[in-house]
């Protein structure tokens, strides 16, 4: 195992150089990924916190906002404790940012370098660390390992593709797995395919996750109700949110065969990612379309056919002020953005095919009645003219996503009873041991967080 882990080490330090390159080519179009290199080698100011310190990993924005009702629950129960929050990206970072400001120390995770990694855990020197999702980096769990930092891997999920990327350092990912103090697995079948993986199943817990935790907070609420208040009462607004080019390609084409027809239907977009923002804004153009950015206009004007919200961290509140979503990166083969920050605010949502890294989730959205598949344009045109003229559909169907996601909060408690048998040596409720991951209680489980399709997955 030490051998595999040099010869990891070695391949890593040699990929390095085209990492930067990536990063530098991304940074062509967006600024910030040019800025802060050198804490991605673990070289920052050291922070010499004075109380205890607790560090959660959230790679960026999507893992970010899932951990927020986590890291809120962390910060009213250990109040007396400093937090590293890490990210990826520069839009997780502006994130944790808009959301955090000085309540946390910010900084990139360093690449999974031995020395990278060493002088990073030496300068935060964390009594835990809460990694989210399935952020397995064997140097930094290894090492986290050695200093006795000890490692809860909450929400976690991991995909077939997923599975598959890990099979090349197969056994280093199930010595980092097994690494972990926890693993707070959403459903049975990530429990699974980590054990197909290597991981202990001892150490896995089902709990659900943390995405139908999701934290509205009023003034998101309230932003949501002034950006209403703009729009005319007979508009009805279509978002369009977490776009990529074949997401947008596929919505544009749907729009202008409804534009004609429903007068009225304004689409906001909300591209994922910010390099994409200028394409998007010309492609539009190109359509004929009056196309307004949220840059430049603040809110839209009247004539406005195409909103572009080109800014960040303000999804949320133009969901509150929209009637229809669909969520992008299905269509696109991406795997899938969360669909609960749209169910969470009563819309009926559009979804396209590609959802792997929401599976499960966007079985219960279907099945509860609360989204719809679209596999094109044609199938996008055909759902939204029904949703436009019927509003009694519309209704119901984002009745039935809020009802969902209502029903299947409690991932955050249950995480929380996993931090503290770390951190307190409190033990685990009874409720809580039952849903250790074993043979015979899995089945019990999946009927409770899972439909019938995502049984047939287990099966």
């Amino acid at each position: 195992m030490e051998l595999r882990s040099r010869l990891y080490s070695l391949v890593t330090a040699i990929l390095t150089p085209v990492v930067l390159v990536r990063l530098a080519t991304r940074g062509l179009k967006t600024k910030a990924y040019l800025r802060r290199w050198r804490e991605r080698f673990g070289w920052f100011p050291n922070p010499k916190f004075t109380n205890k310190t607790i560090w959660i990993h959230a790679v960026s924005v999507g893992e970010v906002n899932a951990a927020i009702p986590l890291i809120k629950a962390l910060m009213q129960t250990y109040t007396n404790h400093t937090f590293v929050l890490t990210t990826i990206t520069p839009t997780g970072s502006d994130r944790v940012q808009q959301v955090f400001g000085n309540q946390v120390f910010h900084v990139y995770l360093p690449y999974d370098l031995p020395g990278a990694v060493k002088r990073f855990l030496k300068k935060i020197n964390p009594i835990m660390a809460v990694i989210m999702e399935t952020e397995i980096w064997p140097n930094l769990f290894r090492f986290s390992k050695k200093r006795g930092i000890p490692i809860v891997v909450a929400n976690a999920r991991l995909s077939e593709m997923s599975m598959k990327g890990y099979r090349w350092v197969e056994s280093l990912a199930a010595k980092a797995f097994n690494d972990t103090a926890f693993v707070a697995a959403q459903t049975v079948t990530d429990a699974q395919r980590m054990i197909q993986l290597g991981c202990n199943p001892e150490k896995i817990y089902i709990v659900g996750s943390l995405k139908f935790d999701i934290i509205i907070e009023p003034d998101i609420v309230e932003k949501g109700l002034q950006i209403r208040k703009h729009y005319e009462n007979t508009r009805l607004v279509w978002i369009a949110a977490s776009t990529h080019q074949e997401d947008e390609d596929a919505v544009l084409e749907a729009y202008a065969q409804l534009k004609p027809q429903f007068k009225k239907l304004m689409l906001v977009m909300v591209p994922r990612h910010p390099e994409r923002f200028q394409s998007t804004t010309q492609t539009c153009r190109n359509l004929g379309f009056n196309t307004q950015l949220r840059s430049e206009s603040g809110l839209c004007d009247i004539d406005a056919d195409v909103f572009i919200v080109d800014t960040m961290g303000e999804m949320l509140e133009f969901y509150a002020s929209s009637d229809i979503a669909f969520v992008g990166g299905s269509i696109a083969n991406i795997g899938g953005h969360n669909v609960l920050e749209a169910a969470v605010f009563s819309l009926p949502v559009l979804v396209g095919p590609n959802t792997h890294n929401f599976y499960e989730i966007n079985q219960l959205l279907h099945d509860c009645g609360g989204s719809a598949l679209v596999q094109n344009s044609n199938d996008i045109v055909n759902h939204m003219i029904r949703l436009i003229t019927e509003s009694e559909e519309r209704v119901r169907m984002g009745k039935a996503a809020k009802k969902l996601v209502e029903k299947h909060r409690g991932a955050v408690d249950l995480t929380m009873q996993l931090i503290k048998a770390v951190l307190e040596e409190e033990p685990l409720t009874e409720d809580m041991q039952k849903r250790q991951y074993n043979q015979k209680t899995a089945k019990k489980v999946l009927q409770e967080q899972t439909s019938s399709p995502a049984k047939q997955i287990d099966q």
